[in-house]
């Protein structure tokens, strides 16, 4: 008989602490004289971050609260609560994720890795630099715990054959730098886009609701910026790898026949892989492409401009259309489970407890605007209004990429972002100044196994030691804070196309 799962001592500490802080806040806290709205928001607020930070119900679960309390507080009504919950950002994930599914299903992933590994692979520091590229481009798309899961098997072949070469304690700096390599590339790789991970599309989505008037934050835009990011991020970090922790003596070769076999195996495309191949292409260059990019001097159109209604295409749009072909086309292999590409199995693969934990911070997002709570956030931080933006966007990544160690960096992502719009209006400074760095910062978390899934996963090969993970990944967290807030303020305004010196009119009438 199995022994009854039992609650952790912090998630025990956290389902009653949050309770309680969140009726202290409403018994003996007045936020607001002669307007209760902001204090009982405030409680909903503080309920949410306490268990969401110490997992005290299950993260989705805690998501649901809104459409509960802001009708029982006055705060929206649950008619209004409820379609915060469905939007187009949704389906931008939804549809991002069923191509995803089929790429795994098909097996597609797998033979865009063992290529690239193929192509850029040779010594041990360019081996360990193919598979962080394959990972950082499949992170890009696909879920970066699929990621990990496929590489690190692919991996430790390698790490196998090396040790029976040359011994485990000789090969030990090649396994590091290997495990971790791949681990934090999927981390990296999901900065570039907007479906990358999940903390991007909580971004785009609260801070359109924050900012209803400004133009919204689209795949193309975030990919011109973040892409640029993640690979200076990508490379650093592989220098640091192999050039600072863990250099590999030049006499152990790495028998590439391993990969090479690997790929054999995999055998020609098939039509199926081919048609996913297509949709997957396909459905980047149309997100990329749908608005214009400016880029410095250079303007290229958007193909939606073109269309009859360009202005009702959304990001969303794209991905339920490419999506949807994937139920239509039909298989050809002789043996295929299913009639079509996809089926009905893949919506049921779909994260469900993800798309819950988007609306709750969406709905907290809400929240904090129609109660007031955002207004009087920001005016108890008049004080910032004279701190440099660069040691602002420094302090803002520092706090992040620490706290997402120990917190989920969706849920973390959410809680922050609305008291970021605020700060941002009361510092006088345009909001993604603060919320893109914020974003991207949820995603540098590398020193603690538990901090996100690749590092748990490579941390399961049982190569490296808690210890070994920490003593890098505090290294790359400061290296992380110092390229993202640097290269964000000298770039970010360029790329995403804002004034750094000055707040749109719009941005102040949407908040």
């Amino acid at each position: 008989m199995m022994d009854k799962a039992q609650r952790t001592r912090m998630q025990k500490t956290g389902l009653i602490l949050g309770p309680f802080l969140s009726l202290m806040a409403i018994l003996f806290l007045d936020l607001a004289p002669n307007n209760p709205a902001p204090t009982r928001m405030a409680a909903v607020a503080v309920l949410m971050a306490v268990w969401w930070i110490t997992d005290a119900i299950p993260l989705f679960a805690t998501s649901l609260l809104p459409m509960v309390l802001f009708p029982l507080l006055g705060i929206l009504p649950g008619k209004t609560t409820a379609p915060l919950y469905i939007n187009s950002t949704i389906f931008l994930f939804l549809g991002g994720f069923l191509i995803a599914l089929a790429m795994e299903k098909w097996n597609l992933h797998r033979r865009i890795a063992l290529f690239i590994i193929r192509r850029v692979g040779g010594g041990p520091s360019r081996i360990i630099l193919g598979f962080m590229i394959a990972g950082a481009f499949l992170s890009m798309w696909i879920s970066n715990t699929a990621t990990a899961i496929m590489m690190v098997p692919i991996g430790m072949a390698i790490v196998l054959q090396m040790e029976d070469r040359f011994g485990r304690r000789e090969t030990h700096h090649f396994t590091l730098g290997l495990m971790l390599g791949i681990a934090y590339a999927c981390s990296i790789g999901g900065m570039a886009t907007l479906v990358g991970t999940p903390p991007n599309l909580a971004f785009a989505r609260i801070y359109e609701i924050s900012f209803p008037q400004n133009e919204p934050i689209a795949f193309g835009n975030w990919f011109v910026m973040g892409l640029p990011i993640a690979t200076v991020m990508l490379v650093a970090v592989w220098l640091l790898l192999t050039r600072v922790f863990f250099r590999v003596p030049e006499h152990m070769v790495v028998d590439r026949d391993i990969v090479e076999q690997e790929y054999k195996d995999l055998g020609p495309p098939c039509f199926e892989e081919k048609v996913v191949l297509t949709i997957f292409l396909g459905t980047a260059m149309l997100w990329v492409f749908r608005n214009p990019l400016h880029l410095g001097p250079l303007t290229i159109p958007g193909w939606s401009r073109f269309l009859p209604y360009p202005e009702m295409i959304d990001d969303g749009t794209v991905a339920l259309f490419m999506a949807l072909l994937l139920f239509l086309i039909p298989t050809r292999s002789e043996g295929a489970d299913s009639p079509a590409i996809m089926d009905a199995g893949g919506i049921m693969r779909l994260p469900w407890g993800i798309v819950l934990l988007f609306g709750g911070g969406f709905a907290l997002a809400k929240g904090f605007q129609v109660s007031g709570l955002s207004d009087l956030i920001g005016s108890h931080f008049a004080a910032l209004a004279g701190v440099h933006p660069l040691v602002m966007i420094g302090m803002i990544c520092m706090g992040l990429t620490f706290l997402t160690e120990v917190t989920s960096n969706t849920a973390t992502t959410q809680m922050i972002l609305p008291i970021l719009a605020s700060l941002s209006m009361e510092m006088q400074v345009n909001p993604l100044l603060l919320m893109v760095p914020a974003t991207l910062s949820a995603s540098c978390a590398f020193m603690m196994p538990i901090a996100t899934p690749p590092n748990a996963i490579v941390f399961g090969s049982g190569r490296i030691r808690i210890h070994e993970m920490a003593r890098v990944g505090i290294f790359i967290n400061l290296m992380g804070v110092v390229v993202l807030a640097t290269l964000f303020y000298l770039l970010g305004p360029t790329l995403l196309g804002f004034d750094l010196g000055s707040v749109p009119e719009m941005a102040i009438q949407g908040g």
